[in-house]
């Protein structure tokens, strides 16, 4: 099974803008390190091409409409040092 890249679209990146518009989000069953914070669409594809990874585009929700996620408790015990 090939290793997944996962990536999104910037926000305040526009359409005509000669800026980096995607982000790296995660990488799943691929040994690589990125250093950079923002690519261009053809930069991810090269990437993934060479590492034998799929590329997965993350959907964004509606503009305002953030979906509730449930998180779970941290476990009780010692309070970790600082």
């Amino acid at each position: 099974m090939p290793g997944k890249i996962f990536y999104r679209e910037r926000g305040k990146v526009g359409e005509g803008e000669k800026k980096p518009r995607f982000k790296l989000v995660a990488v799943s069953g691929v040994a690589i390190d990125i250093y950079a914070e923002h690519l261009r669409k053809k930069e991810l594809e090269q990437i993934a091409k060479a590492a034998g990874a799929k590329l997965v585009l993350l959907e964004g929700g509606a503009k305002g409409s953030e979906a509730e996620v449930e998180v779970a408790e941290p476990p009780r015990g010692r309070k970790p040092r600082k």
